[in-house]
C-alpha cells in the first residue's frame, strides 16, 4: 500500500482512497495501522470502491443522527468495527471472508 503525504488531511488521521493512504505525517503509521487500512482496501475492492464510500458515509450519517457524536458514529461503522477488531492480527487479511464486515460471528 502506498502512503502519500498530504497537508489537507488532519494531523494523526489517515484516509484510504482507492487503496492509497493519505496522511499529513507518516511517522505514526505502523504495521498495525497499515493492516487496519489493508482491511479497508479489501472491503473497498469487494464492493467495487464507489459503493463502499456511499455505504460508509450513509452508515456514519445514520449513526451520527442517533448519537450526535462524530467519534461514536465513526466507531459504530461496520467497516471500522471489522478493521479495529482485526487490525493487530497481521494474518487476518489473508484469511478474511468476503463481506466480513456484515458477519456478526467474525467480529
Amino acid at each position: 500500500m502506498k502512503v502519500i503525504k498530504c497537508r489537507l488531511v488532519p494531523k494523526d488521521i489517515c484516509v484510504n482512497l482507492f487503496g492509497l493512504l493519505l496522511a499529513r505525517d507518516t511517522g505514526w503509521i505502523d504495521i498495525h495501522v497499515m493492516n487496519h487500512e489493508r482491511i479497508h482496501t479489501l472491503q473497498q475492492r469487494e464492493l467495487l470502491f464507489v459503493p463502499f464510500y456511499i455505504i460508509y458515509i450513509a452508515e456514519w450519517l445514520l449513526r451520527f443522527a442517533r448519537h450526535r457524536n462524530s467519534h461514536e458514529a465513526y466507531m459504530e461503522i461496520s467497516f471500522e468495527k471489522e478493521a479495529y477488531a482485526h487490525g493487530h492480527d497481521l494474518t487476518y487479511p489473508a484469511r478474511r471472508r468476503h463481506f466480513a464486515q456484515w458477519r456478526n460471528n467474525n467480529l
